[in-house]
This record gives structure tokens, sequence and C-alpha cells, in this order.
């Protein structure tokens, strides 16, 4: 596997459990041999050397993910007339938008981090521009962004439908809902994943007196809940239920609980499996 599957490490250690070898680029792979491409996305560079080194592929990246792609090769336009030059609201260095930019060629696409640079880009033509999204990014942030842009550009276009992932916005929808009445928020995710990260900050901007990135019970410090008498738990959109309700079972040991849940949407979106994984299923 190129790359963590996903950023979770209990998910990526299960997965070597079963044989999973996992490299940082094509060349660790054996000729002929098997290789998935992460949920991130991969520049289409990656793709061709895997074909070209006759290597047996599966593209696993997620089909929000593969839509912005879509969408940068859209407002591309082959590079024509219709062209507009893009602008990605993303984290520099997340495998996601080095897998989005590569898709097309370099130069197509600038990188926006934060509003500051919203503030200063100067494009060379400020009439044909068009904006993508990371999938994982804080909704508040992103849409501070995006205001900046369509401020300083009131031609810019954008996605015909949201970008980022319907599971961040709706776990930062349900932060919100219980951080005003924690004394402290667990956010259960790695480090590395993007939309954990943006769980701990949105718990602490919503008045949770304190949040912490946890990636599974066996990191949590029990002197943190000293003093504690409302918890708020949640997780990263690619943490495992089962670390879920590892923590909640251990909390219970310990502590006589009252669990309230906080529904704020009910997710039933189903992704169908890679090309090949489909057609294997489906014979």
């Amino acid at each position: 596997m190129r790359h963590e599957i996903v950023h979770n490490r209990t998910v990526v250690e299960g997965l070597e459990e079963k044989g999973a070898i996992f490299v940082e680029e094509l060349d660790e792979v054996p000729e002929d041999g098997h290789v998935v491409f992460s949920a991130h996305g991969v520049p289409k560079a990656v793709p061709a050397e895997a074909q070209r080194r006759n290597l047996l592929y599966l593209d696993a990246t997620c089909p929000l993910v593969s839509k912005v792609h879509r969408e940068a090769e859209r407002h591309f336009a082959d590079g024509g007339p219709n062209q507009r030059h893009i602008l990605m609201i993303g984290h520099a260095g997340h495998p996601e938008v080095v897998g989005t930019m590569g898709q097309l060629p370099v130069g197509a696409v600038t990188l926006i981090n934060d509003a500051e640079e919203a503030r200063t880009i100067q494009p060379a033509d400020p009439t044909r521009l068009a904006f993508i999204t990371q999938t994982t990014l804080s909704v508040d942030d992103t849409a501070e962004i995006v205001d900046i842009l369509r401020d300083r550009f009131p031609l810019i276009e954008g996605p015909k439908r949201e970008d980022i992932c319907y599971a961040t916005t709706n776990r930062q929808e349900a932060v919100k809902a219980i951080a005003p009445e924690s004394d402290l928020v667990i956010v259960i995710g790695s480090p590395n994943s993007s939309n954990s990260q943006r769980l701990r900050e949105v718990a602490e901007r919503s008045g949770a007196r304190r949040a912490l990135l946890i990636p599974k019970l066996s990191n949590l410090d029990w002197s943190v809940l000293e003093g504690v008498n409302t918890l708020g738990i949640s997780a990263g959109a690619s943490a495992p239920e089962s670390l879920v309700q590892e923590m909640v079972n251990a909390l219970a040991e310990r502590y006589t609980l009252k669990i309230e849940e906080r529904i704020v949407k009910e997710e039933n979106i189903n992704f169908r499996l890679p090309g090949p994984l489909a057609s294997a299923d489906e014979a």
C-alpha cells in the first residue's frame, strides 16, 4: 500500500497484521507486484508509473476526493480558452493536496493555506479563477477563506456542491453541539489526521474548557479526567467505532456514567468498491 490508506494507526496496524506492506513510493514495490493507492488520492504520475512497471494497482481514492479531482479538471478545461487558474484551499504537504494538485500541470493550481494568503494572493488574471478545497478542513475556516476570495474576485467559480467531506462536516457540527457543555472533549484520532485535528480545534473554539486528540485508549493519561464532570467524546472520520467503544467501556469501569448521545445527522451514504474489486464481487 502506497502511504497509509487512511490516517489512523489502528486501521494501518490491522492491515499490517493481515499481511499488507506499507511503502512511501512505487519504487519500493517489486516488479509485477500489487499495490493499493490511499484514500487521499495520488497525482496522475503515480498510476502512470504503475502501468509502466506492470504493477496491478487498486485505486482506493475516496469518491469525495475524486469529485474534487474532476472539478479541477473541469476548471482547467484542457488548458484551452475556457481555462481558469485554480486556487486550492488546503494544507501544504497533505497527501490529498499533493494528489489533487498533481491532477494538472505544474502552475495550474495555487495553494491557499489560510485567510492571510487569501487576502494577499495576486493572480495573473483575477477574472479567470476557480477554487476547490481539501475535503477534511474546518468548515468555518474554509468559509472565511471562501468569503475573502469571493469578495476580492467576484467572478471566481466554486464547486457546484460542497467539497468538504460530509463525515467531516457532520462531526464538526456534533462537536459544536457538545463542546459548550463539556469540561473536556476527547477526540479519538491520529495526530496526522487532518479531520481529527480540526475536530479538536472546533471543540476549543466552541466552548470546551479543554480538548485533547488521543489516538486510542492506551494513550489516555487518566489524570486529565480529574475534576471533569462532563466529558465529550468524538472521533475522526477514519477512526474505527471500536476505538470509541473501547474508550467508553474503560470509562464505565472507573466511573459511574450517564451517557447521552447527540445526533445531528444520520449518515446512510455507501460507496462502490474500486472497479476490479466491484467486478470480482459481482462475479
